[in-house]
């Protein structure tokens, strides 16, 4: 790292402005089901590397990365926070994510723009369902990771069960690099297989203390065994060890610790390490197994990008010498500065008071600050270079999932595709005074949250806000009224049902208008059918002969797709549906685009009236843990609320249940799950598909009436 002295920012005052060397940057995240450790571990992480002065805990909400305060009163992590330290002379950007399932827009934005990931296990839950979604995610954005099994020190802990459930469950290639000296209680010590050396627990004052000792007479053949095990996997990944390992040659430490970072960074190898954050203990172990294991800038594949100008792919090259690459990620709003975007940059660099192209929206922004961010805290800095993890000021038309680049040299990079809303509330202002103010916050909130939305509907004269479960509702409407001062009454979650077809038809749709002049001719044949589950509304044309101008077909797929957000059973949008234009007919005079867009709309609900409409209504994955005595009246609530139990495990004294739950069933389950079994049990819940809503649920929907 080096300083360079005399920059001016756009303010006209003279910053000190530092710079890493791109090569010993890391940026991570720390990623898991909730209440698995993450923020205690960013916690030791910040504290070891000096970066904060004492240490916060979580479950007296002092921790510094959960600053909202509805984070610190239920003890989770909402928002993710972004930070950075310093260790072994490498900087490492840290983004803390959220484990609740509402809150997993956060995970996804944050993977996007990041190399590597820390993901963390409870050592007693082992892989739970966050964790596999979180695995999925980093595996879509192919961020390499390393595994930290936590909590060793509580009962029930069991390091190789985890390890087996990681195969089983994710089918990772995951191999330990250490192994934990005494379990539960008695974890005392780590053995770092790289090294075969064996670290012992002490303390001095609040900070952790390694003592190198001997291996255990008692533990030499599983050293062994384990050692032996991760050379094998290795073996099987990366020809060199596999060429060392066949003629049974040995391999120094620092060679194995290359071939650990290369088969990380290729995404073919997980290494395992294992610690308690809450006693500090391992800490010290993870942040160099973090410098030493998980990917520069310059380690992972290059991002790629499109010229919107000719739909030519580039390669990003991650250098400061080259064009600036910037992926604005989020969007928060600060009570002191104003809107905050939080951006990664991929290549060249940013100052503050320059003007840069936002390629998504061809219109050109002005960084006003830039800002290193810590949790809330903010650092303002003339200027951020390739690799950096930063927050702008200033933008004002740049939203989530936006392209900064050089306007010489443009460059867009692919979108996040976002989960569509699952329940929705009617919400209202609570005095005249508020009327104003709450449309604003709204679209504030909107803005920086993609899965949250906004809708008027006409019909009712009422605000309808969506979003990702009943929590994440609530915390919206409670930023409403503290960080923003918005009184308002919130309705009745609704469920955010779909419509769709059982049978292929075929359909036609006329717009034929006539009234002096010029009229309105549009005549389509549309044939409609069932898609495959997830894909949504297809449109397709097979029109032969020009019985139809080639400029009239995005029009009939506007018409189409404009309809099909109304279905014609009760109104919820239409999905799973293709829609393939055939035939239809125009008239020289009166065919236009809009006259099209009416016939395409009107053959979609002429069509799915005779298609054998369905309402499908979504399933949630749910997981409980209960202890044994309560187990009868756990699965018949469930019975009762239309659950499908399709597992049940036993783990120690506890079982865990595995079920199918239409989420209209699963309001207020908290609230009846801590009553029957005396605030002993906890569930998780995450959507997992859609499926046909029974006879008696429809008949209720149709009618007006609640179906809980």
């Amino acid at each position: 790292m080096y300083a360079i002295e005399g920059i001016t920012a756009a303010d006209g005052k003279t910053y000190m402005e530092q710079k890493e060397d791109i090569k010993n940057i890391r940026n991570i995240g720390i990623i898991a089901h909730i209440d698995a450790g993450k923020t205690t571990t960013t916690e030791r992480i910040l504290y070891h590397t000096g970066k904060i002065h004492r240490m916060g805990e979580v479950h007296d909400g002092t921790a510094v990365m959960d600053w909202m305060e509805q984070e610190q009163e239920r003890g989770i992590t909402i928002t993710s926070a972004v930070t950075s330290c310093m260790w072994n002379d490498k900087k490492i950007n840290i983004i803390d994510t959220p484990g609740h399932v509402d809150f997993t827009i956060e995970v996804e934005r944050s993977l996007k723009v990041l190399d590597g990931a820390l993901v963390v296990f409870c050592a007693v839950g082992g892989v739970q369902p966050q964790t596999e979604t979180v695995w999925r995610q980093a595996d879509r954005y192919e961020v390499p990771k390393i595994a930290l099994i936590n909590k060793l020190d509580r009962t029930g802990a069991d390091f190789y069960k985890v390890i087996i459930d990681m195969h089983k469950k994710l089918g990772a290639n995951a191999t330990p690099i250490q192994i934990p000296i005494g379990k539960e209680d008695e974890f005392r010590g780590i053995i770092d297989l790289v090294t075969c050396k064996a670290y012992m627990f002490g303390k001095k004052g609040d900070l952790e203390e390694l003592v190198e000792e001997e291996i255990p007479e008692d533990m030499k053949d599983i050293t062994s065994h384990w050692r032996h095990n991760l050379i094998e996997k290795l073996a099987d990944v990366d020809e060199k060890v596999e060429e060392l390992y066949l003629m049974n040659e040995g391999i120094y430490p620092h060679e194995l610790k290359e071939h650990i970072r290369r088969a990380t960074n290729n995404n073919v190898f997980i290494p395992v390490m294992c610690a308690s954050a809450l006693k500090n203990k391992g800490m010290k172990l993870v942040l160099d197994a973090i410098c030493d294991y998980l990917p520069s800038p310059l380690d992972v594949k290059p991002p790629k990008g499109i010229n919107p100008e000719t739909g030519e792919e580039i390669t990003i090259v991650p250098e400061e010498k080259q064009p600036l690459c910037a992926y604005a990620y989020k969007i928060m709003t600060d009570p002191f500065v104003g809107t905050v975007t939080f951006a990664r940059i991929y290549s060249g660099g940013l100052k503050a008071g320059v003007y840069v192209l936002n390629s998504t929206t061809g219109q050109k922004e002005r960084i006003g600050k830039i800002l290193k961010m810590h949790a809330d805290q903010r650092e303002m800095v003339a200027s951020a270079g390739a690799g950096q993890i930063v927050g702008l000021v200033g933008l004002k038309k740049t939203s989530t999932a936006h392209t900064l680049c050089n306007e010489k040299h443009p460059i867009t990079l692919e979108r996040i595709k976002y989960p569509d809303p699952v329940i929705s509330m009617a919400i209202e202002p609570e005095t005249r005074m508020d009327q104003d103010r709450l449309g604003m916050s709204l679209k504030k909130l909107e803005s920086e949250d993609p899965t949250f939305k906004v809708k008027y509907d006409k019909e009712t004269a009422q605000t309808l806000i969506s979003g990702m479960g009943e929590l994440h509702l609530e915390i919206i409407v409670d930023r409403l009224k503290r960080e923003f001062k918005v009184g308002a009454t919130v309705g009745s979650p609704q469920v955010a049902y779909r419509e769709t077809i059982t049978r292929p038809v075929q359909s036609t749709g006329k717009f034929i208008q006539q009234s002096g002049g010029h009229g309105q001719y549009g005549h389509v044949e549309v044939r409609l059918e069932p898609a495959k589950k997830g894909e949504g509304v297809i449109f397709e044309e097979e029109v032969r002969g020009g019985v139809i101008p080639k400029e009239y077909f995005k029009a009939v797929e506007k018409g189409i797709r404009d309809a099909a957000r109304t279905g014609t059973l009760a109104g919820y949008p239409v999905t799973d549906l293709k829609a393939t234009l055939y035939d239809g007919s125009y008239h020289d005079v009166d065919s236009s685009e809009l006259a099209f867009s009416n016939a395409g709309a009107i053959a979609l609900r002429e069509g799915i009236r005779k298609a054998g409409p369905v309402l499908l209504e979504p399933i949630m994955k749910l997981e409980v843990t209960t202890p044994d005595e309560y187990l009868g009246e756990v699965i018949g609530d469930m019975n009762m609320r239309r659950i499908k139990v399709e597992c049940i495990e036993q783990m120690g004294t506890t079982k865990i249940i595995t079920g199918a739950a239409p989420l209209a069933q699963m309001f207020g389950y908290a609230t009846t799950l801590r009553s029957l079994t005396q605030g002993r049990a906890t569930y998780t819940m995450e959507p997992s598909f859609y499926r046909e809503a029974p006879r008696d649920i429809v008949e209720k929907i149709v009618a007006g009436l609640p179906t809980a």
